[in-house]
């Protein structure tokens, strides 16, 4: 409550101290972001040419090359001994056999269950199936798990977190149903069926003995041959009364290198160049659907892409005119947010610039639509602000203190809750320089129908509300840029 009622206070005191007292010069680098400009490059990265912009593929490639020449052209440096791309490799896992059978039972990968753990096997695995239910302390006590496939019940508890400890206990695998429904585990059985072709993309790890079969609640019943609700039941404290039953299992693993890039360009600061501001976005998407179809990925996050880019046009301009920031800048485009936010991990554990040294992350994911909360509002000029005041007091007042000052927007802070169902403030790269401490800032527009899908497409951009947004973050960065003193981290990363 304090710390409310002091920013509260605080921006009451800058505002007293300066109302709307905008910087001439500041105004006319900021009009160099125009909804023209921010056009021209997303028609180009949205094109059915880049082919949806998947990690590791052509199109992500060749968005690369483009932002790579469009830096070059500001007269920007390349920070990474002269070049402009932090190459790295991935692995994409995948498992071309992987088969569970439960009595006479032979279930069908991606339709009656979809697997989601690692492994590799010479042979099947013979085991019994018991079912544990919740994974409460008393249900431990009663169902011995070792060596077994283990039947889980997980709805409404951190699955990941469960099945960690299940394993810790020496199961041999996991069967887990995580919601309700068969429509609800269909949706889910069907993306992984069309991802089935292209593997899981992430770091190269030891292979773990991990087997975990995502499965329905009906699925999981017929296996015990058990009703559902009756299962349920049985789930919360007497799972000792479902019957064990024989199972066999199969895992093959294979894996294959995928080299990808960072793209980054940097503007040293003045007096204070020791210190970096990072402005980032992911210029991945996901790719072509096993339809065929392109997604095009112009909203997420063609979007937050070109906005850096005109951010860093708006800095560069500045720069060339005499206006350098005090602080250093590194422009960041990323690889691999959609499969996991692997190319901020990646940059974050291999930091260019120390990130001692790294005073803030504004990030940039979907800035170019309206979604489903504004789609019938009378102002539909707002953003989404998510994690301003998480690590930093001063970074929320110093956002809002240049919205009142230039933009006007609409700041809408209610996917910043930490009871959030839908998590965005884990699902963005600023999640990675968080987790190091670095205070954040990240710009949302929230979800449309078009979320990861071939529709998401350049003529549903909103551009004169995408400048606007960009504008807001120029007027932010050139602030936390220019300011005496950096922010200061005096919140904990506590989500």
């Amino acid at each position: 409550m304090k710390k409310r009622i002091w920013i509260s206070g605080a921006l009451s005191f800058l505002l007293s101290f300066n109302l709307s007292a905008q910087d001439a010069g500041v105004v006319k680098y900021a009009s160099t972001i125009t909804a023209s400009d921010l056009e021209k490059h997303l028609t180009y990265l949205a094109s059915d040419e880049l082919e949806g912009r998947n990690t590791g593929d052509k199109g992500q490639k060749m968005a690369a090359e483009y932002l790579v020449e469009f830096y070059k052209g500001l007269g920007l440096a390349g920070p990474v001994d002269g070049s402009y791309l932090q190459k790295f490799n991935l692995v994409s896992v995948s498992y071309p056999e992987v088969t569970l059978t439960v009595g006479k039972q032979k279930l069908v990968n991606n339709k009656d269950f979809v697997f989601l753990g690692d492994g590799d096997l010479k042979k099947a695995a013979k085991v019994e199936l018991v079912f544990l239910g919740l994974a409460s302390e008393e249900n431990m006590k009663k169902v011995d798990v070792k060596g077994k496939l283990v039947g889980l019940w997980a709805i409404g508890s951190r699955s990941q977190t469960v099945i960690q400890d299940i394993m810790k206990a020496g199961a041999a695998g996991i069967v887990i149903v995580t919601m309700e429904g068969q429509a609800n585990f269909d949706r889910i059985a069907n993306r992984y069926q069309s991802l089935s072709g292209t593997g899981r993309l992430g770091f190269e790890e030891p292979t773990k003995q991990e087997p975990v079969f995502l499965v329905s609640s009906d699925k999981m019943a017929a296996l015990f041959d058990t009703p559902v609700e009756t299962l349920k039941e049985a789930a919360k404290n007497n799972p000792e009364s479902i019957k064990a039953q024989k199972a066999s299992y199969l895992v093959k693993k294979q894996n294959k290198v995928v080299p990808t890039e960072n793209v980054m360009a940097y503007l040293e600061g003045t007096d204070k160049k020791e210190e970096v501001l990072v402005i980032s976005s992911h210029y991945d998407h996901v790719g072509i659907n096993s339809k065929g179809e392109i997604n095009n990925g112009a909203d997420d996050d063609g979007s937050g892409t070109v906005s850096v880019m005109e951010i860093a046009e708006a800095f560069a301009t500045a720069a060339k005119e005499g206006k350098k920031p005090r602080r250093s800048i590194l422009f960041l485009n990323v690889t691999g947010e959609e499969k996991g936010l692997l190319g901020s991990e990646y940059y974050s554990e291999h930091p260019i610039f120390p990130l001692a040294n790294t005073v803030n992350n504004i990030n940039i994911d979907m800035v170019g639509r309206i979604d489903y909360e504004y789609q019938n509002a009378e102002n539909k000029d707002y953003v989404y602000v998510i994690g301003s005041e998480m690590l930093s007091s001063h970074l929320k007042v110093i956002n809002e203190y240049n919205n009142i000052t230039y933009t006007n927007l609409i700041l809408d802070y209610r996917y910043d809750a930490a009871d959030d169902p839908n998590r965005f403030y884990y699902r963005s790269d600023h999640y990675n320089f968080a987790k190091h401490n670095i205070p954040v800032i990240f710009f949302f527009n929230g979800v449309h129908d078009d979320y990861h899908q071939p529709t998401d497409t350049v003529e549903k951009i909103e551009f004169p509300l995408m400048t606007k947004r960009a504008k807001l973050i120029f007027h932010t960065a050139w602030d936390l840029a220019n300011r005496a003193e950096r922010t200061p981290v005096d919140g904990t990363n506590d989500r």
